[in-house]
């Protein structure tokens, strides 16, 4: 009973790698905001706020349809979005009131559900064909397992790559929607991106899962010597 106790109370946790291009300015913000917030406000309400907010981009994007004023609408639930789902963790470290193992399976669930949300808007607002938007959805959600298995495997939870992340994600959308607001003849090339951005994806996982493969596989190798290798005899 006590063994099950420690072994719940003192997990494993894979260690968090944030190499992206605005990290550094990022965390300082972020730490600033954290120390501001009100004490009534808690990273499960932060997190809601994240979750919330992107199906909130995603009827603003189903409203495209009927207003272009819909991108910015967009726009503001992208920020919503970023505030609740990048402070969320902030708040907790701050406070020294982590739960890291909750943090990351509902982090990832809530990601998830809110690309579900985001993309179905796209998928119905006329800017991309719906086949485009399920693809992308795809490689994302293909992206998101790739990231679990190659933290449970590797111990490390890789948030970005290339230097992107999902804050210059954000704002790569962000300016997009605001040149589609600006220039309404650009929609023609909203469906190519989109392709273009799935394939983005897929490529990445397949160059970055044969990587960490082969680095599994090499760690793993160099155990079979050790094992075979004869234990050193004490002298007597």
């Amino acid at each position: 009973m006590n063994s099950a106790i420690a072994a719940t109370s003192q997990p494993t946790l894979s260690t968090r790698e944030l190499r992206s291009l605005t990290a550094d300015f990022e965390k300082k913000v972020l730490v600033g905001l954290a120390r501001r917030l009100p004490a009534w406000i808690g990273p499960d309400h932060l997190t809601a706020l994240g979750g919330l907010s992107m199906a909130g981009a995603g009827v603003c994007y189903r409203l495209v349809a009927f207003s272009p004023l819909a991108l910015l609408g967009v726009n503001l639930f992208l920020f919503l979005n970023w505030f609740g789902d990048s402070l969320d963790g902030t708040v907790a470290r701050v406070r020294q009131k982590q739960r890291p193992r909750y943090g990351f399976y509902v982090d990832h669930l809530v990601d998830a559900f809110g690309a579900i949300f985001l993309l179905g808007g796209l998928a119905g607002s006329g800017l991309a064909s719906p086949n485009a938007s399920l693809g992308l959805l795809a490689a994302y959600l293909l992206l998101q397992i790739h990231i679990a298995l190659k933290a449970h495997t590797t111990r490390v939870f890789q948030i970005a790559f290339g230097g992107v992340g999902g804050t210059e994600t954000r704002l790569l959308l962000a300016v997009l929607n605001l040149g589609l607001w600006a220039w309404p003849g650009a929609q023609a090339m909203v469906t190519p991106l989109v392709w273009l951005a799935a394939a983005g994806l897929v490529g990445l996982v397949v160059a970055d899962g044969v990587r960490t493969g082969r680095g599994l596989d090499r760690e793993e190798r160099l155990l079979w010597g050790e094992e075979q290798r004869p234990s050193p005899i004490a002298p007597c």
